[in-house]
């Protein structure tokens, strides 16, 4: 690629949703309350599973993980839009972008990897529930987290320091409301070719591998739970693995939304990248506590107690 005007750049621009600052109260108030309930909804999740015993186990583990997840996978987009929204600017600095697309992969890796491992779980619950305890041990536990850890951290710094390598032109315009990595690669004047093999080849892999395990466990589930006898035994089955479907559900719907759409710039591409962003992780929480006795019993006596103290 020829360069044309290369620069350092200091700053990007946002154009985010509206130009009109009638909208902007709207919008900052809009996207404040998502926040806020994505984050006490999910905060109320480890606290609820961290206070009760009962709630010791692989399956809610993976859920509090899921929920720090979804908190900071949030908070890398949403509170800089804030920032931008009420103070009428569009700026975000070189370092702040490299450091929002880092921890967006990161913490958008490991909603991947941990639905795949919670898929898994579910699996192992309902096709071998006399060697579940002895199968998901503690150690399996902690090393698969461990691992989704290592490959999402790995990805995005290798990521990262490949952007770091470029140099931009004097158009810094990306047209979203975050620092989104294949929208910055277009402004770059420095060749991209191995960014974009990088970016094309581990989206692939992280949206094949972890899907195809997810369908897997869920075609043998699928397979044992039409193999019990009784309705009310199906029922139980599948209620254990109902909440994790629908995120799952959620989760890779949004996220086939975002990039199928050809245009983020445009309305619709900004409303599937918004439902990506935040209203899954703020659903998530609601999704596993309304179908859930355990999580319902265990929110009530957090609340409960902190009710009691004031």
């Amino acid at each position: 690629m020829e360069p044309r005007n290369q620069t350092s750049v200091s700053e990007f621009l946002l154009l985010g949703f509206s130009q009109d600052s009638v909208y902007q109260p709207l919008l900052f108030g809009l996207f404040l309350s998502m926040y806020l309930v994505t984050v006490l909804g999910n905060l109320l999740i480890i606290l609820a599973i961290s206070s009760d015993s009962h709630l010791h186990s692989p399956m809610y583990f993976f859920l509090s993980n899921l929920s720090f997840a979804d908190i900071s996978f949030i908070s890398t987009t949403v509170p800089k839009m804030l920032v931008n929204i009420q103070t009428q600017s569009k700026s975000i600095t070189y370092a702040e972008c490299i450091t929002q697309m880092y921890f967006f992969m990161v913490f958008g890796g490991m909603d991947t990897f941990l639905l795949t491992v919670m898929a898994y779980d579910r699996f192992v619950a309902i096709c071998h529930p006399l060697r579940y305890r002895v199968i998901m041990n503690p150690q399996l536990c902690g090393l698969l987290v461990l691992m989704s850890w290592f490959i999402s951290l790995s990805y995005s710094l290798i990521q990262s320091l490949l952007m770091l390598r470029l140099s931009f032109c004097t158009n810094w315009v990306i047209p979203h409301f975050y620092c989104e990595l294949a929208k910055a690669l277009t402004l770059a004047c420095s060749d991209t070719l191995v960014n974009h093999i990088l970016l094309y080849m581990v989206t692939s892999l992280l949206g094949i591998v972890p899907f195809s395990g997810i369908l897997f466990s869920y075609a043998r589930i699928a397979s044992s739970i039409l193999r019990i006898p009784s309705a009310n035994g199906k029922y139980k089955a599948f209620s254990t693995c109902a909440s994790h479907l629908s995120v799952v559900s959620l989760f890779y719907g949004t996220g086939l939304g975002v990039y199928l759409s050809s245009e983020a710039s445009s309305w619709g591409g900004m409303i599937t990248s918004v439902m990506y962003t935040m209203v899954t992780p703020m659903l998530n929480p609601f999704i596993y506590s309304l179908r859930n006795r355990d999580i319902k019993r265990a929110l009530q006596n957090v609340l409960g107690r902190t009710l009691y103290v004031q």
